[in-house]
């Protein structure tokens, strides 16, 4: 039988702590905190661990489990409770659960609120009290149990799970099952495991799935969201035994992602943080800003040029990785005065004669076919026209024509050989040689041309992980911690840097990274028609402050094709490439309309609240019907604004015209400003935007405010 130990209230949630009284074991429920915890009857009410851990040697968890979780092992089963404590200071409060089993093992799992948040931080820290090495083979940064409370053992879609999925250049794809489509429901005997376990296995960690879940009870109109911050591989796992169902996630485990951590006597170790939140009401959209608003801190101590969102000019879709001094003034002259603040010199400006740059990268130094009379004209050149430099490193990769390819004693190997892809190798980042060659031809190049942007980009991925280490998983971990660890050491010689989070586009848009840069590439999509679907989903998972979302105009482009382009900029960062010195007067006057209307918008881009409407688009490369996203000024963790920005987009097929979308029940609006290609039909009435947009691929954008 279960009983409540204690709760806490923490802002607008309840943390729970729930103790099984035949096994001692602990147990973590989040509620909304107008909800109360009852402890049910459950035919089969099995108990939980608000800390999941498997260690070598351990039994495994029956009922088939083996191959598809590691969850509730003996480990789990030795736990026992030792105490609970909670601290408050600096508007934080910290509640520490301590568990230990014989062997002398110390787990700690912390849950931090913050004033005014609407999410909480979790993670658990081992300690390795006992005279011999610890193998850990899983330790969770969370486990929730008690996600059903309501809903009973037999009753039939009521609870979904919502995952985020991602691809190269269609990030963000929206999935949700039943747990019935996914064989969650409990069995007749309560025997057998039910496991859904998911994730990332590489350094790309948005390669596959984004690190999120979000549990919904259909029932009680209740969500329970996850993300996990860590920038190699991660799971999710939802897991069902008997009645109740329980989600739990962290580093990818031994069966998942070859991961094994050796821990000497005497050593702790501490996994990466998770951020949890629970609400009623409010959807997806709801639940996953509560979520990414934990990066918002960490985002408004970065650069003061960033706090008003100012616009980029990229050259690559210009050049397409060949910029030169020459090419490079020809488009600034082309852009000067038009409202751009940072002008990145992208891939190609270190390439040899002869040699592509895609292949090419790695040791770093200046073209002088490129550029002649030496770099610092150029970033001279940029300066002058009233812009910050920034310019392009894929850090971490190497190009398999460049020499540092055949430096294979500095390069990650596994089991033996240097671990290769199609055109790369990867620097080891653990070892002091390659962060000092790195610190003089990144750094110092950026320090020497007086650089204030650096676009950090990542074309591969490892995959499972790297010698080095007790396996290839932990090797992975340890050179993706490396890899951290030189960005901060950026950001510390040169106070001030504007980082972009780059990896193929969008391959890095997870937490810990997000909380590290001022922005990231939104995908690769650069020119594509499904641009607005990708950027729209990322809402759920990153602020749109970061989200820098690429406008490729081209000298054939239509007035409305312009339109399109510019509008799908509003859904985050503003930033243009193209062909920008062979455009008429009349396209460049959608365009500086188009930059106008976002300098008016970047304050509810910065601090909003995101809802998503329009029916479902099945092919994002073909899409078909229409889509608007609204956003109100105002987050969740601050007092609502008068501003409104909604974006509608229109694709293929029939959509008779006109669009209607709801506003916030809050007041009346009344519309300040509309951008489109031409003349747009918008109106509000009976607290309703209704947008006419007879012709397919068009976009219009308008701009209201609460009367």
């Amino acid at each position: 039988m279960k009983k409540s130990y204690k709760e806490f209230i923490l802002g607008d949630m309840r943390a729970c702590y729930v103790q099984d009284e035949e096994t001692g074991s602990m147990e973590l429920v989040l509620l909304p905190a107008d909800m109360n915890y009852q402890v049910g009857y459950r035919e089969k009410p099995y108990s939980d661990s608000l800390v999941q851990v498997k260690l070598a040697g351990d039994t495994y968890a029956g009922g088939y489990a083996g191959g598809r979780t590691m969850r509730q092992s003996a480990s789990v089963a030795a736990l026992v409770f030792e105490g609970q404590e909670k601290k408050q200071e600096n508007g934080e409060t910290v509640i520490r659960t301590d568990l230990s089993d014989e062997r002398g093992y110390r787990y700690r799992h912390f849950l931090v609120w913050k004033e005014g948040k609407k999410s909480l931080l979790s993670y658990t820290e081992f300690e390795n009290r006992s005279n011999m090495k610890a193998g850990l083979e899983l330790l969770s940064s969370f486990s929730l149990g008690g996600i059903s409370p309501f809903v009973g053992a037999d009753e039939s879609g009521k609870l979904k799970l919502h995952r985020i999925r991602s691809v190269w250049s269609m990030e963000g794809r929206a999935e949700s099952q039943f747990m019935e489509d996914l064989q969650l429901e409990p069995s007749w005997g309560g025997h057998a495991v039910r496991c859904e376990r998911y994730g990332q296995v590489g350094s790309m960690p948005v390669n596959g799935y984004f690190p999120y879940a979000v549990m919904e009870d259909t029932k009680s109109d209740l969500f329970w969201g996850a993300m996990i911050c860590h920038n190699a591989s991660w799971q999710m796992e939802v897991y069902r035994r008997g009645d109740d169902v329980n989600l739990s996630g962290g580093l990818a485990d031994y069966d998942f992602g070859h991961w094994m951590k050796e821990i000497a006597p005497g050593e702790t170790f501490v996994t990466p943080t998770a951020i949890l939140s629970v609400c009623r009401g409010g959807g997806i959209d709801g639940i996953s800003q509560r979520m990414t608003a934990a990066v918002e801190d960490a985002v408004n101590q970065g650069p003061e040029s960033e706090q008003e969102l100012p616009i980029i000019f990229n050259e690559y879709c210009t050049t397409w990785g060949c910029p030169s001094h020459e090419n490079i003034c020809g488009i600034l002259e082309a852009i000067k005065d038009k409202g751009f603040s940072y002008f990145v010199i992208d891939c190609g400006w270190y390439k040899q004669e002869g040699i592509p740059w895609d292949v090419a990268m790695g040791d770093y130094l200046v073209s002088k076919e490129l550029f002649p009379k030496g770099l610092d004209k150029t970033v001279e050149a940029i300066k002058a026209h009233g812009m910050k430099a920034g310019i392009w490193f894929e850090i971490d990769n190497v190009g398999e024509k460049a020499e540092s390819y055949q430096k294979t004693e500095h390069l990650l190997t596994r089991n033996g050989a240097p671990l290769s892809t199609s055109m790369r190798r990867f620097w080891d980042m653990r070892q002091a040689w390659v962060q000092n060659y790195l610190e003089e031809r990144v750094i110092g190049t950026l320090e020497k041309y007086g650089f204030s942007y650096m676009k950090m980009d990542y074309n591969d991925t490892i995959g499972t992980g790297c010698d080095g280490a007790e396996s290839l998983g932990e090797g992975l971990r340890q050179n993706m911690e490396a890899s951290l660890a030189f960005i901060r050491k950026v950001k510390e010689r040169i106070p001030g840097i504007i980082l972009e989070n780059c990896s193929s586009g969008g391959h890095k848009l997870e937490p810990l990274m997000m909380s590290e840069c001022s922005m990231a590439s939104f995908s690769d999509a650069h020119e594509c028609e499904e641009i607005p679907i990708i950027a729209a989903s990322l809402h759920r998972v990153i602020l749109p402050r970061q989200s820098q979302i690429w406008a490729v105009i081209r000298k054939d482009d239509s007035l409305k094709r312009i339109a399109y382009s510019i509008a799908n900029t509003f859904l985050g960062r503003m930033c243009l490439s193209g062909d920008v010195t062979k455009l008429s007067t009349q396209q460049w006057e959608v365009i500086d309309r188009g930059i106008a209307f976002y300098k008016k918008a970047a304050p509810i881009i910065k601090d909003g609240y995101s809802r998503l409407y329009g029916p479902k688009v099945l092919n994002y490369r073909h899409p078909v019907g229409w889509q608007c996203l609204v956003r109100s000024e105002g987050g969740l963790e601050r007092e609502k604004k008068d501003g409104l920005l909604a974006v509608f987009h229109s694709f293929k097929g029939e959509h008779e015209g006109a669009l209607e979308v709801p506003l916030p029940a809050d007041g009346e609006y009344r519309i300040e400003a509309v951008y489109s290609d031409a003349e747009a039909n918008v109106s509000v009435a009976k607290g309703r935007l209704t947008c006419y947009i007879p012709e397919d691929m068009r976009a219009v954008a308008v701009l209201a405010r609460r009367i």
